[in-house]
């Protein structure tokens, strides 16, 4: 599959059409031996699309650059007339009655949905594991895990199914699964897109992104999401922007090629003129012991909305290491929670005043995808793998900050690593166009 920019210079060019990019994609999708990967298909509605896309094209009105572009959507995203499952056997088979706020967005822009993807039950964890669709096999290595919890997200995109994709992430699901399959994963701020018709897991950290081949494509679907044809983003160099590399947390059990490619890329980005500032960042120790005194917000907020389930007959049918992780919220009490949100509203502003206009930089994860067999035969290991992913892009999630995923190289086994760009809350398009002027030598092997 071609990115997204490609695909429209071969619309414009009049060298294919969108109805003929859709039958391809259905059908290159039905043939794919990984059937976790989509929950469901929608031909009938993606040949509508394409046909209307192709229309405007062949009139020369399109609608912009995503005009006839098959897109995926994780299933926590309403998509009328299906019912939204959010990777479990638990909710309700009604369908939706309208489209999300965002998915309506992209429609308007064009854009031709073909399905929805696989994901971890409920978005809660970071392996991309489900017992009741299947686990998604990562594009790399068929007994690796795909990363969660945007799993099928991840893997259509690594995969060439689709071009883009849609998720979730609260506290790395779309920047972990994008690491682990070696593609682009922008998570927005939370609060950037309309959350209406999105199934949530918690409120105060929920934020949505996308999945890409490149960083440029996910610019135009970032823009789209928010009801943007045309977005004007300038490429920024790394030359003169501060780069800041935490010293504490993100570097522990670090795999020796995960750090060796983080390392050669900052080392391209610092020959590029970026000014690389290297230091501790005290708030991600105080995030460990909050977290380890007073319990996460994750959970508290994913065991107030899961509650009736995981203490009644649903839980039963529930991934019971999903389960289990949620009813961790019930210890959790009202003077705890609140201990930690007032916490990270002062952590927040500390962090932001220390960061001034620089970036963040550090491995997306501190390891590359490990094996699927293991996991699903040692819970202790599953939630030792689980913390260790979800780790440092957490760290992200609690301090309100948009991040871009970058591939940067593999290990000797070819499995993919990363690298993390990060900025404050609201510096999407800052950030955006740095990751645009620095992909390219974060990609250099």
């Amino acid at each position: 599959m071609m990115s997204i920019m490609q695909l429209a210079a071969r619309f414009a060019a009049r060298q294919t059409d969108p109805v003929s990019v859709a039958e391809e994609t259905l059908a290159r999708i039905a043939a794919c031996e990984d059937h976790a990967i989509f929950t469901c298909f929608t031909p009938e509605r993606a040949l509508a699309e394409a046909r209307a896309a192709s229309r405007r094209i062949g009139e020369g009105r399109p609608r912009g650059l995503l005009d006839g572009i098959p897109t995926a959507w994780k299933d926590l995203f309403d998509l009328a007339g299906l019912p939204t499952w959010a990777g479990s056997k638990v909710l309700s088979e009604v369908p939706a009655e309208r489209d999300a706020a965002v998915v309506a967005n992209l429609a308007a822009a064009g854009a031709v949905t073909v399905g929805k993807v696989n994901m971890t039950e409920f978005a809660y964890s970071g392996l991309g594991l489900n017992p009741h669709f299947g686990t998604p096999r990562n594009a790399h290595g068929t007994d690796r895990v795909p990363g969660g919890s945007s799993s099928g997200s991840a893997v259509a995109v690594a995969r060439g199914l689709v071009p883009a994709a849609i998720g979730t992430d609260t506290g790395g699901s779309v920047r972990i699964p994008a690491a682990l399959n070696g593609i682009v994963g922008y998570k927005s701020t939370a609060g950037r897109y309309g959350m209406a018709g999105v199934f949530p897991l918690s409120q105060t950290l929920d934020s949505l992104g996308v999945f890409s081949h490149t960083v440029e494509d996910a610019v135009l679907v970032d823009a789209a999401m928010r009801g943007v044809v045309t977005p004007a983003l300038p490429r920024r160099p790394p030359a003169g922007v501060r780069l800041f590399i935490p010293t504490n947390i993100v570097f522990d059990e670090c795999e020796p090629a995960v750090r060796a490619n983080f390392e050669a890329a900052i080392e391209r980005l610092a020959r590029a003129g970026a000014v690389i500032e290297r230091g501790a960042i005290p708030a991600f120790d105080e995030i460990a012991r909050l977290n380890a005194a007073h319990g996460a917000i994750i959970t508290a907020e994913a065991y107030a909305l899961h509650r009736g389930r995981v203490e009644g007959d649903e839980a039963a049918r529930m991934d019971h290491r999903v389960a289990s992780r949620l009813r961790l919220g019930a210890r959790i009490t009202l003077v705890d929670y609140l201990a930690v949100i007032f916490a990270r509203r002062r952590l927040i502003a500390e962090t932001d005043a220390r960061l001034g206009d620089g970036f963040v930089a550090f491995p997306t994860v501190p390891i590359t995808a490990p094996p699927i067999v293991p996991l699903e035969q040692d819970e202790t290991l599953f939630n030792a793998a689980n913390a260790r992913l979800l780790r440092n892009t957490g760290l992200g999630n609690f301090l309100h900050w948009c991040g871009v995923s970058l591939p940067s190289g593999a290990d000797a086994a070819g499995m993919p690593t990363a690298l993390l760009l990060s900025g404050p809350a609201g510096r999407d398009e800052a950030l955006l166009s740095l990751a645009l002027g620095c992909e390219p030598l974060v990609r250099a092997a």
